[in-house]
C-alpha cells in the first residue's frame, strides 16, 4: 500500500514537472521580457506613459510585439474603464440632494460618456475587419471615432469645472473621468502610431 501511494506521488510529481518545463517552452521568459520592452517602448510615445504601461503591460503574452493587437488591447481596456465610469455615473446621478449644477452637469456627462461608449465599440468593430485591401480608411475612421470619443470625454470633464462644483459626487465622478479620458488619450497615440510609423502594415 505504501509502494502504491509512493508510485503514486511520484507520478504527480512528474506530470507536475513535465507541465512547468512545457509552459517553461511555450513561454520563455526572455519572449515575455520583449514583450515588456515592447510595450514600455510603445508608451513612451503617449501622453500618459505611465498609465500606458500599468494598463497594458498585464496583457504583454497577449499582445507579444503585435502593433495590431496593442492597438486592439488598449482600445478594450479603454472602452471597459468607460462603460465602468458610466455605470458609475448614473448610480451617482441617483444620489438624493445632489446640487442642481452637479445633476445638471452629471446628466450631461452621462450622456456624452454613452456616446464616448459607442465610438470606442464603433473603433473597435472596426479594427476587427481590417484588411490589407482596407486599411487605410479603416484606421482613418478608427482614428476619427476615438478622437471623438476623447472630445466627449474632454466636454464631461469641462462640465465639472469652477470651485462651486465642489461634492463628493463632483469628485467621484470627475476623477473617473479623467482616467478614461487618459486611457483614450494613450488609444489614439497608439493608433496614429501604427497607422504612421508602421506604414499600415499588417503582421
Amino acid at each position: 500500500m505504501e509502494a502504491s501511494s509512493s508510485h503514486h506521488g511520484l507520478a504527480i510529481l512528474f506530470i507536475v514537472l513535465t507541465s512547468q518545463i512545457a509552459l517553461t517552452l511555450a513561454y520563455p521568459p526572455f519572449l515575455n521580457d520583449r514583450n515588456i520592452e515592447y510595450i514600455k517602448s510603445s508608451c513612451s510615445t503617449t501622453t500618459y506613459p505611465k498609465l500606458c504601461y500599468q494598463s497594458l503591460s498585464v496583457y504583454a503574452s497577449s499582445i507579444s510585439t503585435s502593433p495590431k493587437l496593442l492597438v486592439h488591447t488598449a482600445l478594450n481596456v479603454t472602452l471597459r474603464a468607460s462603460k465602468a465610469t458610466s455605470r458609475l455615473m448614473v448610480k451617482i446621478s441617483r444620489f438624493h440632494g445632489l446640487e442642481p449644477r452637479v445633476a445638471a452637469a452629471m446628466a450631461d456627462c452621462i450622456e456624452v460618456i454613452g456616446d464616448s461608449v459607442d465610438e470606442l465599440q464603433q473603433s473597435l468593430g472596426e479594427l476587427g475587419h481590417i484588411s490589407r485591401s482596407n486599411i487605410s480608411l479603416t484606421m482613418s475612421d478608427v482614428q476619427t471615432w476615438v478622437s471623438a470619443a476623447l472630445t466627449d470625454e474632454d466636454t464631461c470633464m469641462d462640465g465639472f469645472a469652477g470651485n462651486n462644483m465642489n461634492g463628493y459626487a463632483k469628485t467621484m465622478a470627475r476623477k473617473r473621468i479623467i482616467k478614461v479620458a487618459h486611457l483614450t488619450s494613450n488609444a489614439l497615440a497608439l493608433i496614429n502610431n501604427y497607422a504612421s510609423t508602421q506604414g499600415y502594415y499588417l503582421p
